[in-house]
């Protein structure tokens, strides 16, 4: 190979040496660290210099699976973000569909309304959840005639009160995107599936929907990644887990394990744990999906 040529090869890397260098700083050496720290014996003792820091092989992850909390937890986390995943594509991608459907000014409110929901920061819109649904103030039990019903008293109550939470605050993102890919879907093919007697149903499960594989691709990863590290809306609404730990996901039960009860190296190994399980479920779908032979 000629120098010339070599030199075309890495040239690309070094316009990107800039981003790598700091996705390092920001990803990798963190990433690193939560997996030293899952080995170690890390505890309030080790931070306050009290007692030295010791190597721990597995033992913190025998630890954490030996515990029935833990798997209760997960499969806690792993029904609700999926719950979370599919209402909110499907509200998203409704929406989507309706802003084809209507004229420029209910567009326009409809795509302001949706952005204040995704431009709202969690603890804020948890809260105004909270107090919607208080069980003295809150409007939504009066209009219903409730009476003081408390939402946040029972485990599925609480879990829904935060998947409409979750849901309002993240279908803006499904819309917008699923939107766009919409509308660049050439006119042609929609009409003709008109003229063809499609319903609009059939229309979007056999026109649109492949056509907007790749993006509904992005969109459901997107999606499991958020869902399935919920905080600050269980935190907030359940006031730190629910009544006895009943509304505990995995993040918020790797709080408690790391600063409530200062088991820093146990709340790392959770961490893994979630990471490894969001990049294996990234990469079977996507494995899925070429092995189908589609484009992403």
């Amino acid at each position: 190979m000629s120098s010339p040529a070599r030199g075309a090869r890495w040239t690309p890397w070094l316009y990107l040496a800039p981003a790598l260098v700091l996705l390092g700083g920001l990803l990798v050496y963190p990433i690193y660290q939560l997996g030293l720290i899952s080995f170690l014996e890390y505890t309030q003792a080790q931070v306050s210099g009290g007692e030295p820091t010791t190597f721990q092989g597995l033992a913190n992850y025998r630890r954490l699976f030996s515990d029935p909390q833990f798997w209760q937890v997960l499969l806690a986390t792993v029904l609700f973000a999926a719950a979370c995943v599919v209402a909110t594509l499907l509200v998203g991608c409704a929406l989507a569909v309706l802003l084809t459907r209507v004229r420029a000014v209910p567009r326009l409110a409809l795509m302001l309304a949706a952005l204040g929901a995704w431009a709202t920061p969690a603890i804020t819109g948890s809260t105004v959840w909270v107090f919607l649904f208080d069980p003295d103030f809150g409007p939504v039990n009066k209009v219903l005639g409730l009476g003081d019903h408390s939402w946040t008293y029972g485990r599925y109550s609480a879990f829904t009160l935060v998947l409409l939470e979750v849901v309002w605050c993240s279908f803006p993102f499904v819309m917008v995107t699923v939107y766009a890919g919409i509308r660049a879907i050439p006119g042609e093919v929609l009409e003709a599936a008109a003229l063809d007697g499609a319903s609009q149903w059939k229309t979007w499960r056999s026109v649109m929907a492949p056509m907007l594989r790749p993006i509904l691709v992005v969109v459901t990863i997107q999606s499991v990644i958020w869902d399935f590290k919920v905080f600050t809306q269980i935190y907030v609404m359940t006031g730190g887990g629910g009544i006895a730990g009943q509304n505990l996901v995995l993040n918020v039960y790797a709080y408690q394990k790391a600063f409530a009860s200062s088991e820093y190296s146990l709340g790392s190994a959770i961490g893994v744990v979630m990471l490894v399980i969001l990049l294996g479920v990234t990469l079977v779908y996507l494995r899925l999906m070429r092995r189908e032979g589609r484009e992403l």
